[in-house]
């Protein structure tokens, strides 16, 4: 694994030097957009919407658009002035009981590994989280973006889950909520005994990704089957060096479509038509 971040948990007056690694790497299929008969890529260019022009990518800037259609330009060094007040940190804020946190504000999970000299005040902190049995609320900034997170212990190492800010959650506002629907008491009876009769211990290893197998298994026939294609290597055309070898380079392409055909004679031009011309 790759660390993505460098940076320490501070908690009180100790601070432990952590690396950051991604816990988790979603497994899936993934696909280019080719064309149907020849397999070749499909690209896509930057083009700005005002002048049609392909804008690189050095050019390229951050817009807020207002309500009206009127839009705030937003440049690296505006980012840059903004405070991020946990940055390079991992600032301890709390200690609370794990299922007092809401699942829901879960976004992505992350494993802490301590740099050497830290080993030591890492494991005292995480052995003492985990025999409390709560997890701790911090407050991180990664990828220019101030994030809430817990700590918690999972098999010996610490795990940072970021989470979404509470008015990122959305309510649930259904009209059925509303409804006084009655329930039988029947109904509740046979509803929790199906519950309890498929009860048990969570075991993630018995469940698998039927689609992604049955997938990956029509590749592998098409593959077997030699249903592929090789799309000819893409040809970049070298831009003009000035006007002059664009016009030529045009001049060249129209005898190319003419061929072979060539133009009726002509009546010899006067000489002063012909200075004026040239």
């Amino acid at each position: 694994m790759r660390s993505i971040w460098k940076g320490a948990i501070s908690f009180g007056l100790v601070t432990i030097p952590v690396k950051v690694y991604a816990a988790t790497s979603q497994k899936d299929v993934s696909f280019h957009q080719v064309h149907r008969t020849d397999g070749g890529r499909i690209r896509y260019k930057r083009v700005c919407s005002v002048d049609g022009e392909e804008v690189p990518y050095a050019e390229i800037a951050k817009g807020y658009e207002l309500s009206d259609g009127e839009v705030v330009v937003l440049t690296d060094e505006d980012f840059a002035d903004l405070p991020l007040t946990s940055s390079r940190q991992i600032d301890v804020l709390q200690f609370v009981e794990s299922q007092e946190v809401d699942p829901i504000y879960f976004a992505k999970s992350y494993y802490l590994e301590p740099d050497k000299q830290g080993t030591k005040p890492y494991v005292l902190l995480r052995n003492a989280l985990d025999d409390s049995g709560q997890v701790a609320i911090v407050k991180v900034a990664l990828r220019q973006r101030e994030s809430l997170a817990t700590l918690r212990v999972r098999e010996g190492v610490f795990v940072l889950e970021t989470m979404l800010w509470p008015d990122e959650v959305r309510a649930p506002d259904f009209a059925f909520l509303g409804e006084d629907i009655e329930v039988r008491k029947q109904e509740l009876t046979m509803a929790t005994s199906l519950i309890d009769s498929m009860s048990g211990d969570f075991d993630p290893s018995q469940y698998k990704d039927a689609y992604r197998e049955a997938l990956e298994a029509v590749i592998e026939a098409k593959i077997e089957g030699r249903e592929v294609t090789r799309p000819e290597p893409a040809t970049d055309e070298a831009p003009a060096a000035d006007l002059l070898s664009a016009l030529r380079a045009s001049v060249e392409a129209a005898k190319q479509s003419r061929g072979d055909k060539k133009p009726a004679a002509k009546k010899p031009a006067s000489k002063s038509r012909s200075r004026k011309s040239a």
